[in-house]
């Protein structure tokens, strides 16, 4: 129990001596540069149309970085802009069972996407995030599409917030 005790006492000591800084958000933004961000809407460029969906990516793109920084979300000439558009939204059979049916359906989405630091344009870029979930092909989309663009957009929007602000 002595012990333990040298050990916490040690540990206790060793720590007072150094700082740890760590953002739970992951953001490595200087806020004395950066202060403001312009999302543009995103429109639907894709073959296959869900009417739902581009309303549905806007307001989560525009709300991970309200809600994950404190950039101050302007229409125009911000220090960081975001545009771009939905590109794909597909859905593709995928595995065969035995009657050589499709026993899965995969729905993809793909959003092209432009970001500009107006602080350091060696950090602009062009880029297409893409995501997918399979469903099970007994099902019909309609049954399970809203609830799988949730997923599709979730993951896309911390992918593009990792690509711009995050640095991870």
């Amino acid at each position: 129990m002595k012990h333990l005790a040298h050990i916490f006492i040690g540990l206790a000591c060793l720590m007072a001596g150094c700082t740890i800084s760590y953002k739970f958000n992951g953001t490595v933004i200087d806020y004395n540069i950066i202060k403001s961000i312009s999302i543009e809407d995103f429109t639907n460029q894709a073959a296959m149309v869900y009417a739902p969906l581009t309303n549905v990516l806007n307001e989560r793109i525009k709300d991970t970085y309200t809600r994950q920084t404190r950039l101050n979300l302007i229409d125009r000439n911000a220090d960081l802009e975001l545009s771009g558009e939905v590109v794909g939204y597909d859905i593709t059979p995928m595995a065969v069972n035995a009657n050589s049916m499709a026993a899965e359906t995969r729905l993809t989405l793909r959003v092209n996407v432009r970001y500009t630091n107006n602080t350091n344009h060696e950090e602009d870029f062009e880029k297409t995030y893409s995501a997918y979930r399979n469903f099970d092909s007994n099902l019909m989309l309609n049954d399970v599409q809203d609830q799988l663009i949730e997923e599709l957009v979730d993951e896309i929007c911390d992918n593009i917030y990792n690509d711009t602000v995050a640095n991870w």
